[in-house]
């Protein structure tokens, strides 16, 4: 690092290190199980420096768990890709999705921001980049295989992440079941032309 380097830039980069180093404690150890201490040593940065860019460890909490959906998400698009027919889509991303190993930190990120309304716009944002991220690569698949839905491709993909969310919720609260219990493939409107 430069002395000379903007202080903005090496803002960002400090910001970047402290989420990167925090989404991998979390994913190890969970919430409760990493300090505020822990995430500064291993960002190499100092405590006061969450709080400065994420407001606290629950507000860092809830960035490192969305980011992290959105980019595992991003990975569903190469699964749907190597499908040929509608039908062999549906079932794997279906699966796929419900197998993601970031959806328990997602579906625990948005219950936190629902208690937290200064968390609140952050996992709106988070999820807003979620639905057109999927919105876009949906469009995109039905165009190169002239497929189509039954419902506006918004509201699909609303519907389907809603469901694994939902799903992973349910199995998480102690309800009997798992997330695979659902029959997301048959939520999912995607057919033939």
């Amino acid at each position: 690092m430069s002395i000379s380097e903007p202080a903005r830039a090496r803002g960002r980069r400090t910001r970047a290190r402290i989420l990167r180093c925090a989404a991998a404690l979390f994913a190890e150890r969970g919430l409760a199980g990493v300090s505020v201490a822990a995430i500064a040593r291993a960002a190499e940065a100092y405590p006061h420096q969450i709080t400065y860019y994420f407001g606290s460890k629950d507000g860092l909490f809830v960035h490192a768990a969305l980011s992290t959906l959105l980019r595992d998400a991003a990975r569903l698009e190469s699964v749907g890709y190597r499908r040929r027919t509608p039908e062999t889509f549906r079932s794997a991303l279906a699966r796929t999705a419900l197998a993601l190993p970031t959806i328990p930190a997602a579906v625990q990120a948005m219950s936190i921001a629902r208690e937290r309304p200064e968390l609140q716009s952050t996992a709106q944002l988070y999820l807003t980049i979620l639905f057109r991220q999927a919105e876009h690569y949906l469009v995109t698949l039905l165009d190169r295989r002239a497929w189509t839905v039954d419902r506006p491709p918004a509201v699909e993909v609303r519907t389907f992440w809603s469901a694994v969310l939902g799903a992973r919720l349910i199995a998480d609260s102690g309800h009997g079941g798992r997330p695979a219990d659902v029959d997301l493939a048959g939520l999912l409107t995607v057919r033939a032309r």
